[in-house]
C-alpha cells in the first residue's frame, strides 16, 4: 500500500527511527504506509484464548521502595500491548498508546525467531536437508563470499565468523548500509550487501549479532522451500498457531522478498499464540507438528561455547539460541526462568517463553529510543514478579 492510501487516518513518519512522541505509536502501526509488504494469511480456525482463573490486573511489583503496578508501568514505559497467558488462557491482557485487539504493530527484531522458526519448518519439510549444510548450498551466489561453506547452523547461531558491525544506525556501520539498501528498493540488494562482507573470525568461533544474517537466513528458506516467506509462514506459523488476524511482512522491494531479520506486524494475541507455537514445539492446538521434535529445546538453548549463558555481553548473564536469546536457570532469579527463552526487538518488543512455568508472555512498547536500560531492567522485574504470581507455589 502506497503512501496516502490507508484508510486509517493515522500517518507514520517516514523514517522509523526519527518519529516524535506523537507520532510514534501511529508510525509503528502504519509501517505498510511507507514500505511495500506482503500479507500473511490467517487460517480458518482460530485458537481460542479464554480468560485464566487468576488475573493480574492488579499485580504489582517492587522498583526500589516503590510498588508499581500495571498501569503505572505501562504508562511510564510508552507499552502499547501487555498479554500474559498461561496454560494457553489471559491472565493478562493491556493496551495502550491507542492500540486495541485488531492493531497490527511492528515487531523489529522479533522477526527474527519468526525467520528461525521458519528454518525449523523447512528443516522438518526436508527442504533445508541438514543444519550443517553450507548456506551457498541454496544461495548460489555466496560462491566465492565469506559465507561460502558457513553453515546454516552458524547463521542461526549469529556466529558465521563474517564481519558485521549491528552499531547504532550511524556512518560506517552495517546497519546503516542495510538501510540504505532497503532505502533503494532494489530487488536483490541485501544479498549484494551480506556478499560483500569480509571474513573476520573462524566460523563458529565468535557470536556477533547481526540483522543482515538473519536477512540472508530468509533468503535461504525462500529459496530452499521455493516460497515467500509470508506465504510459509502463512502455513507453517499463522494456520497452525490459530492466529485470529493476517499479519504483514515488510519487503526489500516492491513484489520482493521478505526481510527475515525484522518488519513482521502481528496484534497483540497472535504474538502471544506464536509464543505457544514455539512453547508447545509446533504440536498444539490439534494440528500435526510443524517442527522437527526437540526444536524448542534446540533453538531456546545454547548450544556452543560462544552463545554460552554470561558469553554475549558484559554483565549480562543471557546465552543465545537459534534467533532466540536464552536465560539462564539458577542461581540467576532463583530458577525462575529455567529453560526459558526470549524474542527481543528493539523499543521494547518482547516474547517471552517459560515452558517450565507453560507461561507466554507478549509486551509491544514504544521507548523513545532503540534500547534503554532502566526499561529494560523495569521489565525483566515485571515479568519476574508475574511469573512468580502465576506458579502453583509461588515463592516469595
Amino acid at each position: 500500500m502506497a503512501w496516502g492510501q490507508s484508510s486509517d487516518p493515522e500517518r507514520a513518519a517516514p523514517n522509523i527511527m526519527k518519529t516524535t512522541p506523537e507520532n510514534q505509536a501511529a508510525t509503528f502501526r502504519n509501517q505498510d504506509q511507507i514500505w511495500p509488504h506482503r500479507t500473511i494469511r490467517r487460517g480458518e480456525a482460530v485458537r481460542p484464548l479464554a480468560p485464566h482463573a487468576r488475573s493480574l490486573a492488579d499485580q504489582t511489583f517492587a522498583v526500589g521502595e516503590v510498588r508499581v503496578g500495571v498501569d503505572d508501568f505501562m504508562a511510564r514505559r510508552r507499552t502499547a500491548g501487555f498479554l500474559i497467558l498461561k496454560n494457553g488462557e489471559i491472565a493478562l491482557e493491556r493496551y495502550g498508546l491507542g492500540n486495541g485487539p485488531d492493531s497490527c504493530w511492528t515487531s523489529f527484531s522479533m522477526a527474527k525467531s519468526i525467520t528461525a522458526t521458519l528454518l525449523g519448518a523447512a528443516l522438518r519439510d526436508g527442504a533445508i536437508a541438514s543444519l550443517d549444510d553450507g548456506c551457498d548450498l541454496y544461495l548460489p551466489g555466496l560462491a566465492g563470499s565469506a559465507y561460502e561453506g558457513v553453515t546454516v547452523r552458524n547463521v542461526l547461531r549469529m556466529c558465521s565468523g563474517v564481519a558485521w558491525n549491528e552499531g547504532d544506525n550511524s556512518n560506517g556501520h552495517d546497519i546503516r548500509r542495510l538501510g540504505q539498501a532497503m532505502v533503494s528498493r532494489r530487488a536483490g540488494s541485501v544479498l549484494d550487501l551480506m556478499g560483500g562482507l569480509p571474513r573476520a573470525e573462524p566460523p563458529g568461533a565468535v557470536f556477533n549479532y547481526s540483522t543482515g544474517e538473519s536477512c540472508l537466513l530468509g533468503a535461504v528458506v525462500a529459496a530452499a522451500t521455493g516460497r515467500w516467506l509470508a506465504d510459509y509462514a502463512a502455513e507453517k506459523i499463522w494456520g497452525p498457531a490459530g492466529m485470529e488476524a493476517d499479519g504483514r511482512w515488510q519487503l526489500e522491494s516492491q513484489d520482493g522478498l521478505e526481510l527475515g531479520g525484522f518488519g513482521v506486524s502481528l496484534c497483540l494475541r497472535d504474538a502471544g499464540r506464536f509464543g505457544l507455537l514455539a512453547l508447545e514445539n509446533g504440536e498444539g492446538f490439534g494440528r500435526p507438528g510443524v517442527l522437527p521434535p526437540g526444536w524448542r529445546d534446540l533453538a531456546g538453548q545454547p548450544d556452543c561455547a560462544a552463545t554460552a549463558f554470561g558469553t554475549l555481553t558484559p554483565g549480562s548473564p543471557a546465552g543465545y539460541g537459534y534467533h532466540w536469546w536464552a536465560l539462564p536457570g539458577a542461581p540467576y532469579a532463583g530458577g525462575l526462568h529455567t529453560g526459558a527463552f526470549v524474542a527481543l526487538g528493539a523499543f521494547g518488543q518482547r516474547i517471552y517463553v517459560n515452558p517450565t512455568e507453560r507461561l507466554v508472555a507478549v509486551i509491544q512498547s514504544a521507548w523513545r529510543q532503540p534500547s534503554d536500560a532502566e526499561a529494560e531492567f523495569e521489565t525483566v522485574m515485571l515479568l519476574r514478579a508475574m511469573v512468580r504470581a502465576l506458579q502453583s507455589d509461588p515463592t516469595p
